[in-house]
């Protein structure tokens, strides 16, 4: 069946038995549900949704491409779409539509990867929008031609150092969660203070409710934020963000809560 996820992620907290469910259909989570109450093995509802809405976009199984719609036009970048989607895979191309802005193309680097970021976002709302994800009917995101208007809306993100799954056996693969309030942060230095960070995610916007570094390591924490919504665009700003000492934050859904 297209929707069943094969390897690398067969072992990854165990999502690809539960995703490849044919009765996952019935099940669904309310989109209010607190953070972590969906672990690594619950269905949630985008993950059906997602599955559900595939015929209707003349998705081609097995495809790496992946329709995103009901975007908001005016807050939307390539940028934030590869970061957001960069959790769930290493993303290659991302193309806003030129028309139709609240429309976007994501090319993963394979169709497992484009398989889990439409299990996992399709659902989620980003900026006050429901996003949606399905399996495009294209197989490629074409690049614009030289002189062709495109207003940066199509970019290349293959050589992008911020590709979390290069790695083949990458720990990475084994800490892929659905998206929650709380946040993991790791490659935090030594000098930053707990008021930094929280200071860092007040002024992108959020609501800080908890915060708390790991006692083993200080260079990883976890931060509450108030909604899953305001930890996926503290995500998309603050991933990669530049604490100084040359240490760059590293941002991702975490299992747990505070």
């Amino acid at each position: 069946a297209p929707g069943i996820i094969s390897s690398p992620y067969a072992g990854a907290a165990g999502f690809a038995p539960a995703i490849g469910f044919p009765q996952a259909t019935g099940l669904s989570v309310p989109a209010g549900l607190g953070p972590g109450a969906l672990g690594p093995l619950t269905i949630t509802s985008s993950a059906v949704t997602g599955r559900m809405a595939i015929p209707g976009a003349g998705g081609i199984p097995g495809n790496s491409v992946l329709l995103v719609t009901n975007l908001n036009p005016d807050l939307i970048t390539p940028h934030g779409l590869f970061i957001l989607f960069g959790v769930y895979g290493d993303v290659h191309r991302v193309k806003i539509m030129f028309n139709k802005k609240e429309n976007a193309l994501v090319q993963m680097a394979d169709a497992n990867q484009a398989q889990l970021a439409m299990n996992h976002l399709s659902g989620q709302r980003l900026y006050g929008k429901v996003l949606r994800a399905t399996l495009s009917k294209h197989q490629a995101v074409q690049l614009p031609r030289e002189g062709q208007e495109d207003q940066g809306l199509t970019k290349d993100f293959s050589n992008s150092p911020l590709h979390r799954f290069k790695k083949p056996g990458s720990k990475n693969f084994q800490n892929i969660f659905p998206p929650s309030a709380t946040l993991h942060l790791s490659n935090i230095p030594p000098s930053v203070t707990v008021d930094d960070l929280k200071n860092l995610f007040t002024e992108a916007g959020c609501s800080v409710k908890a915060f708390k570094f790991f006692q083993k390591d200080r260079k990883m924490a976890l931060i509450q934020l108030g909604s899953v919504e305001e930890a996926i665009q503290a995500l998309i700003e603050l991933h990669n963000h530049d604490l100084g000492e040359n240490h760059h934050l590293r941002v991702s859904f975490s299992k747990s809560t505070i």
